[in-house]
């Protein structure tokens, strides 16, 4: 797959990025997450935070957020695949019915 150079700015800092062709928009999303994350950290913490540090924090709060979607998510996977278990169990249960109901 080729890959582009896109140049984002992330915390008032300009970085040049190799990226697959097609996703310059999402990784464009990211670094403005990364952005707004960023500043909101600066705002309500207190100024003698690093820039470092500032950074630091909001990677782990995005590690953490990641974190949470993927539990979730698994939670979600768990559920859905015990409905569809319940599903192809009440579906065999209902062809057997018929097949024993046969002449």
């Amino acid at each position: 797959m080729s890959q582009n150079t896109v140049t984002i700015n992330v915390a008032n800092k300009s970085l040049k990025i190799a990226c697959p062709v097609g996703e310059e928009s999402a990784l464009l999303a990211a670094a403005h997450e990364l952005t707004v994350r960023f500043n909101k950290i600066n705002e309500n913490t207190a100024a003698s935070y690093s820039s470092e540090q500032s950074m630091m924090m909001t990677a782990l709060n995005l590690s953490y957020d990641l974190l949470i979607a993927k539990n979730t998510a698994e939670k979600e996977k768990l559920a859905l695949q015990s409905k569809i278990e319940l599903l192809q169990s009440t579906i065999e249960q209902a062809l057997s019915t018929v097949e024993i109901e046969k002449p």
